[in-house]
């Protein structure tokens, strides 16, 4: 059964979001999920642990992230001796914008945002200080201006250049569309393979181009080589493994395609810089609901 908790927000159907706004000196809340997109600003809570999907930072001074429908997240392991932490969480849904209606031009930027934030969105100090107030605005308004508060976050958010995401592309059950079918399908393909011994030739005969051809176009799509890509798939794989059962570290190695122990540790700890059983231990130690 899986670690993390399902939870039903306050949000009805009625509403066009939610915001709260609140003062307190600890987190409370365990490892969750919930079908509404969530933004999140805390402050004062620097060295708190992060967890969202499969990555687990500790958090600085100011934090903003953007989380996407059922994305796994919590913000861990910080206490205040008094009520310091300031924190802002606003909640809409996720139907909240026709696919119509993103798919204008004006609001494509957003549309964007929102496909990104399935792997979680953290922002960087510059473009939350430059957030900070419109967001502290937001929780003093009401019925329609606030909508258009809202929209003007998010679109602000969208055109933001200092923004990474946080969780591999394996762990979110939702799909990031790259804008290409040749490497929509070599992704589909590393995902139904991803625990077979998949080549350079096998993927680049899948999308009909020359392996070193599909080597460049992959590399300046997407930032990343074949290898790191196949990697990135396995690992989420991996981390979900390492969360949800119970199986070997062993085991798990080989349903996610290393047949070298000692190289799954090796990338993992590469991407993750904790081994495979710091990374399970450390879900372990926060785990509350199973």
């Amino acid at each position: 059964m899986s670690t993390f908790h399902h939870e039903i927000t306050p949000l009805t159907p009625h509403d066009c979001f939610m915001v709260f706004n609140r003062q307190k000196k600890d987190f409370d809340f365990p490892i969750h999920f919930h079908d509404e997109y969530e933004i999140n600003f805390i402050e004062n809570a620097k060295g708190a642990r992060r967890v969202v999907g499969d990555s687990n930072e500790a958090i600085d001074y100011l934090e903003l992230t953007l989380v996407g429908p059922n994305l796994p997240h919590a913000w861990l392991a910080y206490q205040s001796d008094k009520d310091d932490i300031h924190e802002i969480t606003i909640q809409f849904h996720r139907d909240l914008f026709d696919n119509n209606l993103l798919q204008r031009n004006q609001l494509n930027q957003i549309k964007d945002l929102l496909e990104r934030s399935t792997r979680g969105v953290v922002f960087s100090k510059e473009t939350i200080e430059k957030i900070k107030p419109r967001l502290i605005a937001l929780t003093q308004k009401s019925g329609f201006e606030s909508v258009i508060e809202l929209i003007a976050i998010l679109h602000e958010l969208s055109i933001s250049n200092e923004s990474r995401l946080l969780t591999s592309g394996a762990f979110s059950s939702e799909k990031v569309s790259f804008k290409s079918r040749r490497i929509e399908k070599a992704f589909e393909f590393m995902r139904v393979n991803y625990h077979k011994d998949i080549s350079l030739e096998d993927i680049a005969q899948e999308v009909n181009m020359a392996e070193v051809s599909f080597s460049r176009f992959i590399k300046k799509r997407t930032g990343k080589t074949f290898i790191d890509s196949l990697n990135d798939i396995r690992l989420g794989h991996a981390t979900r493994l390492l969360i949800d059962t119970s199986l070997t570290i062993s085991e798990i190695s080989f349903k996610c395609g290393y047949n070298n122990l000692s190289y799954f540790n090796r990338v993992f700890k590469k991407k993750y810089s904790i081994t495979p059983k710091e990374f399970r231990d450390n879900y372990t130690g926060t785990k509350t609901f199973v």
